[in-house]
């Protein structure tokens, strides 16, 4: 038995394979290691896996050659005519077990090396989602720090920014405080501003999307958009196509993104009108 450590499984493999001076197929391995790539260049992991050299098997060829010298020999009993018939009478019974043997271990080893190679790419999508993970929770970290910062220095009473990761591909940023309402604005002009400004700093440094909420505004967005489109998904179920009334800044993008979750099979865009106001469509086809 040996021990045996590599970048790949497969390179682990082949060199255990030489060591042994026999083929992959001969081997009986057990993975010690999987490898893994780390983390940013760190905490990288090599295969290692023990490996021994399959035990050959014994025909019955082997075991019972006297019986088959004994059977050759002629006996008085026979006539001279039959003897050459008798020993010329190819026996392929006893290969049969010894290949059906073979091709079971071949097999075998075919499933072990099908299932290590699922247990490498499941190993190597875990630690790709690791890395997007902490990648957000680092972005995180610096839009903290720069948001503080940025704030510290308005004159607005605001009891600090709390900034989170609403998932793995989402920045969530929330402003509470005294005069957090002010940074909203009337019909939402100063939030749709700030939220538009923010997700393009945001984006083009990181490569994350944003969801910015000021003194439950942008709840409040959602719920009242929410009730809206009960009317419109009712015409939707009643006559397979509907459109919204014109919505203005944060509101499309909230009813597009809830349109779509609930038809994801159907055609749902925004449109514009030549004055350059929102809407929706939903419909089966790309024409309405």
């Amino acid at each position: 038995m040996i021990k045996v450590e590599a970048v790949t499984l497969e390179e682990a493999y082949s060199n255990a394979a030489a060591e042994l001076d026999c083929s992959v197929t001969e081997l009986v391995t057990e993975v010690v290691q999987y490898p893994s790539s780390g983390i940013l260049g760190l905490f990288r992991k090599k295969a290692i896996i023990v490996a021994t050299k399959k035990r050959p098997q014994v025909s019955q060829e082997d075991t019972e050659p006297k019986t088959q010298e004994l059977k050759e020999e002629p006996t008085p009993t026979i006539e001279p005519q039959e003897q050459p018939q008798q020993n010329d009478t190819p026996t392929n019974t006893p290969q049969q077990p010894h290949q059906e043997q073979e091709a079971m271990q071949t097999t075998f080893v075919s499933e072990q090396e099908d299932v290590a190679e699922d247990a490498k790419d499941a190993k190597e999508e875990e630690d790709e989602e690791e890395e997007v993970s902490l990648a957000i929770q680092s972005a995180v970290k610096e839009i903290q720090n720069e948001l503080s910062a940025l704030f510290s220095k308005i004159c607005f009473e605001l009891d600090g920014v709390e900034v989170s990761a609403y998932d793995d591909n989402t920045v969530y940023i929330e402003l509470n405080g005294t005069d957090a309402a002010l940074l909203i604005g009337k019909e939402g002009y100063r939030y749709k501003a700030l939220s538009y400004m923010l997700f393009n700093w945001i984006n083009a440094k990181y490569g994350f999307g944003l969801r910015l909420e000021i003194a439950e505004f942008l709840q409040n967005q959602e719920e009242a958009v929410h009730r809206y489109l009960e009317n419109v998904k009712e015409d939707v179920d009643i006559y397979g196509k509907a459109q919204t009334k014109i919505l203005d800044g944060v509101l499309v993008q909230i009813a597009l993104r809830e349109l779509r979750a609930t038809y994801p099979d159907k055609y749902v865009a925004i449109r514009s009108t030549r004055d350059g106001l929102k809407y929706i469509i939903i419909n089966d086809y790309n024409n309405y």
